[in-house]
């Protein structure tokens, strides 16, 4: 297409009944991370105060004239419920199961939309009405095992994943956001269309609202008798257990014990990477993840292995001792 793409209050309007289901959003970075050369999301703040920014249809449609780019959320916390689901797939042959999904989904007259991405897709199913997230869970992850398809996470480091994550969030959490669609990625500066419509904003959220939404009866017939499988399920960390951490003076290797101050994000702490401060890289304090539910759980996004980090505090795994 040719010149600027505008967006007119109706298709903001249009944009903000389809994804939007609570104020809270993320931005996407401008500039790449010296660290790991990816464009993170962070939530905005205002200047000053330091109060979080709500979403607002002057920035839905920054975000479809393609000067920012957002992330949403899936779960309203004060309902636990959603307007969509997402399923992202990234890996080879993403594309091949995305399609499988679409056409499953199509014969429990359920029409997704499918949405190009950097490296392979994202499947977008909408609701009549926002249903609860854990209803929502159950029926994609039940499809995607009887299809035989790969789930991230679990011993598989590819495979789909699907928003929202969690079942349920608390007050003041907010789960996973997912970059909106139909603004431009900073990364590959590249706007990503769906497929069903022509390459035009309009065309596009014209087809995106003729789609047969799921309703919520439809949902609840469709899981009827199902369960998370156990596998899938994430437990939480109480109230208790998600209050900051007290050192301890055992034997057993603890991460937390060797990290200085941290903060909890979504499911984990989050922290400086020892390894990487080390090479006087994650001057923002953030690269390393800890998992609240179980901390022997931590990753370093930046890349550095576990004897790195290991290393990097002075306690190296012992060569006969797995990481």
């Amino acid at each position: 297409m040719n010149g600027p793409i505008r967006a007119s209050p109706a298709t903001v309007a249009d944009y903000e009944r389809l994804f939007v289901n609570r104020g809270a959003y993320t931005l996407q970075s401008f500039r790449p991370s010296p660290d790991s050369g990816r464009h993170h999301y962070f939530r905005p703040k205002v200047k000053g105060s330091g109060q979080e920014l709500v979403l607002t249809a002057r920035t839905i449609r920054q975000h479809l004239e393609g000067e920012l780019t957002i992330g949403l959320y899936a779960i309203n916390p004060a309902t636990q419920r959603s307007k969509w689901v997402a399923i992202d797939a990234d890996y080879a042959g993403a594309m091949e199961d995305l399609l499988k999904l679409q056409y499953f989904l199509q014969q429990d007259r359920v029409q997704a939309a499918l949405e190009m991405s950097r490296r392979g897709g994202h499947l977008w199913i909408f609701m009549e009405k926002p249903a609860l997230a854990r209803d929502c869970r159950i029926y994609i992850y039940d499809l995607a095992l009887r299809l035989g398809l790969r789930i991230k996470g679990f011993g598989l480091a590819d495979g789909i994943e699907v928003f929202p994550k969690h079942d349920e969030l608390r007050a003041g959490e907010f789960g996973n956001a997912i970059r909106g669609p139909l603004g431009i990625h900073r990364g590959s500066n590249r706007r990503y269309w769906f497929y069903g419509a022509d390459y035009d904003l309009q065309k596009q959220i014209d087809y995106l609202k003729r789609l047969r939404k799921l309703s919520e009866g439809q949902l609840c017939r469709s899981i009827a008798g199902k369960v998370m499988p156990p596998e899938f399920t994430r437990n939480r960390a109480t109230a208790e257990q998600a209050r900051p951490f007290t050192r301890t003076s055992g034997r057993e290797f603890r991460i937390l014990d060797h990290v200085g101050k941290v903060r909890i994000v979504g499911r984990n702490y989050v922290t400086q990477c020892p390894s990487c401060a080390e090479a006087n890289r994650d001057r923002k304090g953030d690269n390393l993840a800890i998992s609240v539910d179980d901390p022997r759980k931590y990753l370093c996004w930046a890349g550095c292995s576990r004897e790195m980090i290991r290393r990097a505090v002075g306690r190296p795994i012992p060569a006969r001792q797995s990481a």
